[in-house]
């Protein structure tokens, strides 16, 4: 493979656009977000939550640390104790930085008892966990050893299982389109010789048999690639590709019927028996900062105004329309959308509007706009609008921003069915 720089490598884009950094006393894979990374990493969480929240999950807070004990239980001891970090002595038990979410969330599952009438339960978090890295193999955002993980388990009966699977899938394409991704494919991710896997054929074989009618189902061409599998299960991986043509896994689904037996978890059916649940296993961007590292190659640092760190740049053409200036901007952030007043202080309107070159709006104040309330609107592609009332571009730049639109003006923002807002 070429060893040639990417033309939008994101370690290079991410602190030339001051995105994010890292500092040795901090330590290696362990990045830290500056403002106008913070701004977009905000933006994608509030998305996914209400993205969720409105596709029924519910949110939960666990902890990144846990009692060795329960990644014993779990199988993450026996099968990925390499890849965690060591074992922390505090009083008589030895505590563990979390590898994974899913033992936390069996046991929120298994707090108390569970009926089939709350079946499929959905459970999400935005949550910390950690990884032992190979100090050769961390770089900028994609490979780390601090992560928040898009996570979610839904619990449900064996019947409910492809049906979910579905779902998922379709939250991922609804996200992959808001986002502006491609997926390069979708990979049914299975086991491979010699490597650390639960030794349960028949598990495999139903679960892979449920993830195949899932994506058959739902139309979608896969491949099928030995070795990829999680240790205990297949997983459906949504596959994306870098600047430099590497190929990664940005989005993944799993059917497991491991850990609901490890942890005994049960709810009673309508018959009055227990049963054992299936947990689906769903992640939708992966981690947001392998996330927002392939957001940076693809867009360039030019993202779709509803995730950008600045949406609206005002620029005032001299002093005398600075005041006209920052109210706009107090209009624009009572609207929640970020806005930023250019002064003429940093130097010529052109040298103003190539430092805003990023920002989607870019809005021009002069003495005759100022007098009549009105705004020259240069779009981020290059367009420019004639003046326009200033309310008239904030409710237009909302209703793009509302609607996760990756649309700078046209066609007209629609807000789809169930969007979130």
């Amino acid at each position: 493979m070429s060893t040639t720089p990417a033309v939008n490598d994101h370690r290079r884009l991410g602190r030339e656009l001051g995105l994010f950094d890292t500092d040795p006393l901090i330590g290696a894979g362990l990045p830290y977000w500056l403002p106008d990374g913070a701004a977009v990493r905000h933006a994608l969480a509030e998305y996914l939550h209400a993205v969720e929240r409105r596709a029924g999950y519910l949110h939960v807070a666990s902890p990144v640390l846990g009692k060795r004990e329960l990644y014993e239980i779990s199988g993450h001891w026996a099968h990925y104790r390499d890849d965690m970090f060591p074992p922390m002595d505090v009083g008589d038990e030895q505590l563990v930085l979390r590898p994974s979410l899913c033992p936390h969330h069996a046991l929120i599952y298994r707090s108390r008892s569970r009926s089939y009438r709350e079946l499929p339960l959905r459970m999400a978090e935005l949550g910390g966990m950690y990884r032992s890295e190979r100090s050769g193999v961390l770089g900028g955002l994609s490979r780390v050893r601090a992560i928040q993980l898009n996570d979610a388990h839904v619990f449900c009966a064996l019947e409910q299982v492809a049906g979910e699977v579905r779902e998922a899938l379709e939250l991922i394409r609804r996200a992959h389109r808001a986002l502006g991704v491609a997926p390069a494919r979708y990979r049914l991710s299975l086991p491979g010789p010699g490597g650390k896997y639960v030794d349960d054929p028949e598990l495999w074989r139903r679960s892979t048999a449920l993830l195949r009618e899932a994506l058959d189902e739902a139309g979608l061409p896969y491949e099928e690639d030995e070795g990829e599998a999680a240790f205990y299960g297949p997983k459906i991986d949504v596959q994306v590709v870098d600047d430099l043509g590497r190929e990664t896994s940005l989005s993944t689904v799993q059917v497991d019927f491991h850990l609901p037996e490890r942890f005994d978890l049960r709810y009673v059916g309508a018959d009055g028996a227990r049963h054992r649940p299936v947990m689906v296993h769903r992640s939708i961007v992966g981690s947001v900062e392998r996330a927002v590292a392939h957001l940076i190659e693809v867009h360039a640092g030019a993202f779709p105004a509803w995730f950008a760190p600045v949406q609206l740049a005002i620029l005032p053409v001299t002093e005398a329309e600075r005041s006209a200036a920052e109210e706009l901007a107090r209009r624009g952030l009572g609207r929640d959308l970020r806005a930023v007043v250019a002064d003429p202080e940093r130097g010529t309107l052109g040298a103003r509007v190539r430092e805003a070159r990023l920002v989607p709006y870019q809005l021009v104040i002069g003495p005759a706009e100022a007098a009549e309330g009105l705004v020259a609107v240069r779009l981020r592609d290059g367009r420019r609008l004639p003046p326009l009332p200033a309310e008239e571009v904030l409710e237009r730049v909302s209703a793009l921003v509302a609607a996760h639109s990756t649309a700078l003006w046209e066609p007209a923002p629609v807000v789809e069915e169930n969007a979130p807002a």
